[in-house]
């Protein structure tokens, strides 16, 4: 049961609580709406150049994507969208969680997979598209790029 001091009066002024979040959550709220308008162009670029320039779909094999990122444009256009599609969702997902898990441990073990998730992804595809050879030894010649020697 509630008594009169534990609600203030309408009156009164708001006292701000202490919090050691700082401005993390203002920092995050900022990043998710420019990596919102980031991703688009990124997305919606990388979605032209794909589908619409040149064959369109039909062209895309291993061959287009060797040449592609036989160019470090490309590379560090698509680790671009890599990395901030992940942090992007990474981010929205950590606040689902906090909003919707109730004990803290459930929290903990979601966030904690949700992180490793993340690491796992992103350096697996940081390698990939830095170590991806696009002219491999043994492969057929009709599935390599023009560049390369068979």
């Amino acid at each position: 049961m509630t008594t009169q001091t534990d609600i203030p009066t309408p009156r009164s002024p708001y006292v701000r609580r202490k919090t050691t979040r700082g401005n993390y959550e203002l920092y995050s709220w900022v990043f998710m709406r420019a990596s919102g308008v980031l991703l688009v162009v990124l997305v919606f670029g990388h979605l032209f150049v794909n589908l619409m320039v040149g064959d369109g779909v039909k062209a895309i094999d291993f061959a287009f994507v060797g040449g592609k990122w036989s160019s470090p444009f490309w590379q560090i256009w698509d680790l671009l969208m890599l990395w901030l599609a992940m942090i992007h969702g990474t981010n929205g997902v950590r606040t689902i969680i906090n909003d919707y898990a109730q004990r803290d441990v459930t929290r903990g073990v979601l966030k904690s997979l949700l992180y490793l998730a993340f690491t796992i992804t992103v350096v697996l595809g940081t390698l990939v598209i830095f170590t991806f050879d696009p002219c491999p030894p043994d492969a057929p010649a009709e599935l390599l790029a023009s560049f390369c020697t068979a």
